[in-house]
């Protein structure tokens, strides 16, 4: 495993990044991209969620779905996914409905914690 990449249901940019922010906070219940609404508050990515990447030990990289397009040409899958790049090739790791059953960051953090032990067998 080269990278785990994070693909947000949502796009870059300054105006999708304010009303993203907006939607979450007006209607959380409404909001497409349940890994943003998880890992980031409103004045950014969550503190305990940071402290858990780094101890990842890998390398790591987050997109949005019109990057991940951009990027590596991918627009095919459901988002949110979080991807492992294998031999310089992206591939599905975790799929976007195993992320929306999560409804912490706890427990999207010992899906991934599951996922890399698995991994490492």
């Amino acid at each position: 495993m080269e990278k785990i990449i994070f693909v947000y249901n949502a796009d870059s940019g300054l105006f999708n990044s304010l009303t993203d922010t907006a939607h979450k906070l007006l209607s959380p219940g409404t909001y497409s991209c349940n890994l943003c609404a998880i890992t980031f508050g409103s004045f950014g990515m969550k503190k305990d969620w940071k402290e858990f990447l780094k101890s990842i030990n890998l390398p790591l990289e987050f997109l949005h779905r019109n990057e991940l397009k951009k990027i590596y040409g991918i627009s095919n899958i459901n988002l949110p996914a979080i991807l492992i790049k294998e031999e310089n090739e992206p591939k599905l790791w975790i799929n976007s409905e195993s992320i929306n059953l999560c409804k912490s960051i706890n427990d999207l953090k010992q899906l991934i914690t599951s996922k890399l032990q698995i991994e490492k067998l």
